[in-house]
């Protein structure tokens, strides 16, 4: 059986703040040997099976709506290929090495690799903000 390249697929909105702690992620996975694939603001609109690099998914066709891209303002991470226990080690490693809380994080799946980014981002936070509504009362 052919082991899967463990990767991830991250985005951050590029903010001063972001610095220490894009630094500190990329040294955990880089311990783990795990690939870090950096999703760029003019990216959102691509394919997340494309990013990730999944058989059968290519770029999309440039300007073809030429309008302006939607902006993403927080971090998301976009797991491919992880096992629980190697997932639980990362977010125990990520935690361990400081690296603050990200909250809209996901597996890809065959169900969200046709999604664009952006629509996973949506999904994502649309689930988030579900989740925490009980706990902020």
């Amino acid at each position: 059986m052919v082991k899967l390249a463990e990767s991830v697929l991250y985005y951050h909105p590029g903010t001063a703040d972001d610095r220490k702690t894009v630094a500190l992620m990329k040294s955990v996975l880089v311990r783990m040997g795990v690939r870090i694939r950096n999703i760029s603001p003019d990216q959102v609109m691509e394919q997340v099976g494309y990013l990730a690099g999944v058989p059968g998914f290519e770029a999309q066709k440039e300007g073809a709506s030429g309008e302006a891209l939607p902006v993403i303002p927080e971090q998301v991470m976009v797991l491919k290929s992880f096992s629980g226990r190697r997932l639980d080690e990362l977010l125990m490693n990520l935690r361990k090495a400081g690296v603050p809380k990200i909250e809209l994080k996901a597996v890809l799946t065959e169900h969200n690799c046709g999604w664009s980014f952006y629509h996973l981002y949506e999904e994502l936070k649309s689930e988030h903000e579900t989740m925490t509504a009980g706990k902020e009362q």
